[in-house]
């Protein structure tokens, strides 16, 4: 029997947590031969290399080293390169997961070739249309043909899209899959000694920010607003704040630097304390932030994936957005949206310190089995 060739395209940070759980599946049985493709839309080592190493993910087959550049530019280069990929390669089911361009793009030459798509977290919909990733996740789930979901509401919003229900699959979260696998080697991690956060053996109390959509970041009005209410939280406890490149650029551009304490090396000495003050740190490898994040307080986050991650290690999660496509995360996990109203951050954090927030359940599927079923499902119908 010959191996079904199957690609799994990946690009930003959050594609290899899940590509991580499917690959590691998928290699377990002699029916499929993975093929790992980076399009290195994320292509530093902070920002890509370093995740691959401690996610045990395979170096990639194929790299394509798109780079950075605007919207057009970043989809125009992956499709040019991808295309000469799958015409010698000839796979049989391209993967695509998540929703940065590196998923619309592989998933559209795939679908202009006749290659059968597969889209792992499918139907997630927060309605805002003015958000890219909204824009990639509609048209990648039209030119699909198996979708896979983490959550009943994702199934709701493809049926109401026209989806027939024989192409949706409910199987769960693989990002999810892949914390749990990781969790007791990141509790390992002496990122809490090294940003002194021990005290007496005890880990003190601290606030986790993650901060990058353009929405937040790109606004001098809104991005001032946003740290200044943190600044003003972070007398109570102090905030963690690994900060994404561009994001720090934007907050030197605006000459908000003084509302943070950026410390470019933070295995020297230039760390002595960590007490009423934000803290920005260079972007941290997975098992590293992971330990951080189950750690903390709180989250303040724009990001989708930590949503979902802060609900499964029931870590209070206050995110920065008006809406969200996770939004089980709210029904049934620790997410509470804020927005970038001050009065909303502030309450809702000081209600945090003051454990007032219940801590709800655990999303149905999402117990570290998603690749196992995804697989189950490819085995049937290839």
């Amino acid at each position: 029997m010959i191996a079904k060739k199957i690609v799994i395209a990946v690009g930003a940070r959050p594609n290899f947590m899940k590509a991580a759980a499917l690959l590691e599946e998928l290699k377990k049985h002699s029916k499929f031969n993975p093929i790992l493709i980076h399009t290195g839309q994320h292509y530093d080592n902070e920002m890509s290399d370093s995740f691959f190493k401690e996610l045990n993910l395979s170096e990639p087959d194929i790299c394509l080293g798109v780079g950075s550049g605007t919207h057009a530019e970043q989809t125009g280069k992956i499709i040019l390169k991808i295309e000469k990929v799958f015409f010698k390669e000839k796979p049989d089911l391209v993967i695509v997961v998540g929703d940065v361009n590196s998923t619309i793009a592989c998933a559209l030459v795939a679908a202009k070739l006749d290659i059968p798509v597969a889209h792992v977290e499918a139907g997630l919909r927060s309605f805002d249309r003015t958000m890219p990733e909204e824009i990639n996740r509609l048209l990648t789930d039209q030119i699909s043909d198996y979708l896979f979901t983490t959550c009943e509401d994702a199934n709701l919003n493809l049926i109401r899209e026209g989806i027939p229900k024989g192409k949706i699959f409910f199987v769960g979260n693989v990002m999810i899959d892949t914390l749990l696998n990781h969790i007791q080697k990141a509790e390992k991690s002496n990122i809490i000694e090294m940003l002194n956060l021990n005290k007496n053996n005890n880990i003190k109390k601290y606030a986790l920010l993650t901060l990058h959509r353009p929405s937040n970041v790109d606004d001098s009005l809104i991005l001032k607003r946003i740290l200044s209410v943190l600044f003003d939280f972070s007398r109570d406890i102090p905030i963690i704040f690994p900060v994404h490149p561009r994001t720090l650029k934007q907050i030197r551009k605006f000459k908000m630097d003084k509302m943070i304490n950026y410390v470019e090396n933070i295995s020297s000495n230039e760390i002595n304390k960590v007490n009423q003050n934000i803290l920005a740190i260079p972007p941290l490898g997975y098992l590293d932030f992971l330990c951080l994040m189950s750690n903390a307080t709180m989250v303040f986050t724009d990001s989708g994936g930590i949503q979902e991650e802060t609900t499964i290690l029931r870590i209070p999660c206050l995110t920065l957005r008006n809406n969200t496509e996770r939004p089980i995360t709210v029904k049934e996990g620790t997410n509470i949206m804020v927005g970038n109203d001050p009065d909303k951050v502030m309450g809702s954090a000081l209600r945090v310190l003051k454990d007032e927030v219940p801590k709800k359940r655990i999303p149905k599927y999402w117990d570290g089995k998603a690749a196992e079923r995804i697989v189950r499902v490819l085995i049937d119908k290839l």
